[in-house]
């Protein structure tokens, strides 16, 4: 038996979603997309009920996931930031910026703060270079960067 199981609120989602493709795997994704959201992680038990949902194995929900950079199987903090370190961002300063973010959350690159309000990492690209340097925060990306415009951002987070 599984350790996760979905809220109501999920289930509504769950069915929603899987109801959108011609086929449940489709749904993989979304599914996996929903977890990441409302826990910050992906837990083994949650892949467990999510292969359950797409009739799967959990094998093949781990496969998938591992995959992709944004689905966790630790848990993050709630405002995940992810420094694009690609050519355009090295060229315009993302390091000394990478730098300046991680001494003003006070952690390293990869680990979380000690309220999980923040998690720091690195990401490959971000696909946007004529904005570069650039950061996500969450869903939200952020151009043209400075130290400043860095502080602005992760201030006005609550």
């Amino acid at each position: 038996m599984s350790g996760f199981i979905f809220s109501e609120k999920q289930e509504k989602e769950v069915a929603r979603i899987i109801a959108k493709y011609p086929f449940k795997k489709s749904a993989m994704l979304p599914l996996l997309t929903l977890v990441q959201r409302d826990e910050r992680v992906v837990s083994p038990d949650a892949m467990v009920a999510i292969s359950k949902k797409l009739d799967c194995s959990p094998a093949y929900v781990q496969s998938v996931m591992s995959f992709y950079t944004m689905y966790h199987t630790e848990k993050v903090g709630k405002y995940m930031i992810l420094f694009c370190i690609n050519i355009s961002c090295q060229l315009n300063g993302c390091d000394k910026l990478l730098e300046h973010t991680a001494k003003k959350l006070g952690i390293k690159v990869g680990e979380t703060t000690g309220d999980e309000k923040f998690t720091l990492h690195r990401e490959e690209c971000l696909a946007d270079c004529t904005r570069a340097p650039m950061m996500r925060v969450n869903d939200t990306y952020y151009g043209d960067l400075t130290e400043q415009r860095i502080d602005q951002v992760l201030d006005s987070l609550d």
